[in-house]
């Protein structure tokens, strides 16, 4: 009944929700710092499950660069000690909700980077509403969502905003899901530019990638670069993704 009564108000709402038709893969930015000033961007991470790249977040932790993290239920259940030191520098970073287990949030059936999707709206409430939950359990209380493959149908983000959520689109791919090599992500950090939003991934220590999202970052920050978390910047998302 409740999942009936979210669908009716979903189709009244958002009336252009009601009939998905394309994958949506949202773009985000934050206010600029503008001319005269040094130019900002925020850093957001996922955390998809497996381990902790430690390089990157001792890069963050050592030269005090805040971040926002996404995380699943499963990164959770396997990341002690990495969450302890995320929560012990609140001023540093901002964990927020990757759903429960990996699942692509789009409300039809589809296969996105060979990993199938929710398929239905309760599928994709229960990945949002999982990966919150798992939170909850650990004192954290997620105000975003980031899905994986960071693709979605219209309805979905209809969804999933009505369910509290934010949704973190983003500007520049530091890392290719991971894939990148170390100069490649490097790269791709050096590109950024005032009020952008970079995503990269956190959870994949033996992969190259991660040694140059950790010298981009330390780039920027030699170049003057600031950093903000997303909950401490002004947002403007694609596809109702914030507004």
């Amino acid at each position: 009944m409740k999942q009936l009564v979210l669908l009716v108000a979903l189709a009244a709402a958002f009336p252009a929700a009601a009939a998905p038709s394309r994958l949506s893969e949202p773009a985000l930015k934050i206010q600029p710092s503008g001319k005269g000033h040094a130019p900002r961007v925020a850093l957001t991470f996922d955390a998809c499950s497996g381990q902790t790249d430690m390089r990157i977040l001792q890069t963050l932790v050592d030269n005090a660069i805040p971040a926002t993290i996404f995380v699943t239920a499963r990164w959770l259940r396997r990341n002690d000690a990495a969450l302890a030191v995320m929560k012990a520098h609140p001023d540093l970073f901002e964990i927020e909700n990757h759903g429960a287990m990996h699942v692509p949030p789009v409300d039809r059936p589809a296969l996105i980077y060979g990993i199938a999707a929710g398929g239905s709206p309760k599928a994709v409430a229960a990945e949002v509403e999982g990966g919150a939950a798992a939170m909850r359990e650990r004192g954290l209380e997620p105000h975003w969502y980031r899905g994986a493959t960071a693709k979605y149908t219209l309805s979905s983000i209809a969804e999933i905003r009505m369910l509290g959520f934010r949704i973190a689109g983003y500007s520049v791919n530091g890392d290719d899901g991971s894939l990148l090599g170390a100069a490649g992500a490097e790269k791709r950090f050096r590109s950024a530019r005032d009020g952008d939003v970079i995503i990269a991934h956190i959870n994949q220590p033996t992969h190259a990638a991660g040694q140059g999202v950790a010298r981009g970052i330390l780039a920027l920050k030699a170049k003057g670069y600031s950093f903000a978390k997303l909950d401490d910047a002004t947002e403007d998302g694609s596809d109702g993704t914030v507004n």
